[in-house]
């Protein structure tokens, strides 16, 4: 009888949403035996009991201990990570009116934006100036000093470049990172690292009994 071969690919850091986690949730799985990975992605590998989002640490141990169990003397090549973490992430109940909300104030910041964008361009770069044609046409008279225009400004502007660089959407607008993207890729994976670490001194790591 031909011995049975399996090839897994687990990412350093994967997300789940659902608190009963299967194999197909956390890793990739390949084999000329289409039944053994249909049934294999089917098992569970646990069941979390925490409420609120929080991360556990997971050897690839248990992942082989599970495969063995249903596949005695399957030979298992992991493609992946030797230590990994399951991130649970508590599921957002807000709905969609909850991410129209988002979309209308997006769509209202860079409406305002714009216009003022354009209003600077026109007026030769002159923020003074657009600040005080917007005191005169709002309050009908001129700015006597500093107002809340301007203070609005000085706090939205740094604000505005932190999450327009940091690129929090999880969709990119453009196929290359750029290079505030690549540390922030560095600085995860060397967060990734020390966690798995931590938990490993610890004895924390879920591993096979």
């Amino acid at each position: 009888m031909q011995e049975k071969e399996l090839y897994i690919k687990i990412e350093q850091n994967i997300e789940i949403l659902n608190k009963k986690v299967y194999l197909s949730d956390i890793a990739k799985l390949y084999s000329t035996d289409s039944k053994m990975v249909h049934d294999l992605n089917k098992t569970e590998l646990m069941t979390i009991q925490a409420k609120e989002s929080t991360k556990y640490t997971v050897s690839i141990m248990k992942v082989v201990e599970l495969i063995e169990k249903k596949y005695p003397g399957c030979k298992i090549n992991n493609l992946g990570e030797q230590d990994f973490i399951i991130s649970y992430v508590v599921p957002n109940k807000k709905g969609k009116k909850w991410e129209y909300a988002k979309a209308i104030f997006v769509a209202a910041i860079i409406m305002i934006g714009s216009a003022f964008s354009i209003m600077t361009f026109n007026a030769d770069v002159s923020v003074a100036e657009i600040f005080e044609r917007t005191y005169k046409l709002v309050l009908g008279q001129n700015a006597t000093s500093n107002g809340i225009v301007e203070i609005a400004y000085c706090i939205g502007l740094p604000i505005g470049i932190a999450v327009f660089f940091n690129h929090f959407s999880k969709k990119a607008t453009r196929d290359d990172p750029t290079p505030l993207q690549v540390e922030m890729r560095i600085y995860e994976e060397e967060a990734n690292t020390a966690m798995i670490k931590n938990a490993s001194r610890e004895g924390k790591t879920i591993d096979a009994h």
